[in-house]
């Protein structure tokens, strides 16, 4: 064999060696394509279910707020119309009732009956009033303070 014949088989075996692990990487490439593949689809099944699941909770929950937001507006007109009515009813029997509790009050006092008894003065605390008197220093001090 000479020098030439060695290198053509050199060369040979290198592009034989060459296209061998071309092939290889090729087959191993062609397994990870078909691998993923397969992950996206099973991802993709998976997926959908869980979608549409989250879209109707979603319109659930906005079912939900909408049901809130009307009962809080119905909260907040009845709290107003409360507030309407009470003021009302103050004005219209607040007045009057004060009235017919200070006319019972007076007709109590008037007859003699003072009511629970402790509006009537005792008889042992009544004070006589002379004008121009004025009162002893030490009296005037317990009064002050």
């Amino acid at each position: 064999m000479t020098g030439g014949e060695v290198a053509g088989i050199l060369v040979a075996v290198f592009w034989a060696i060459l296209v061998s692990f071309l092939a290889v990487v090729l087959v191993r490439l062609a397994q990870t394509l078909r691998a993923t593949t397969q992950l996206v689809a099973d991802v993709t099944e998976q997926a959908v279910p869980l979608l549409a699941d989250a879209s109707a909770t979603v319109r659930s929950a906005k079912t939900q707020l909408d049901r809130v937001d009307a009962i809080a507006s119905d909260v907040q007109e009845v709290t107003s119309n409360a507030s309407a009515l009470s003021s009302t009813v103050a004005t219209a029997f607040g007045g009057p009732l004060v009235k017919v509790a200070a006319f019972g009050y007076g007709v109590r006092k008037a007859l003699g009956r003072g009511g629970d008894g402790e509006d009537a003065p005792r008889a042992s605390s009544r004070r006589t009033v002379i004008v121009g008197r004025t009162l002893p220093s030490s009296r005037r001090r317990k009064q002050k303070g």
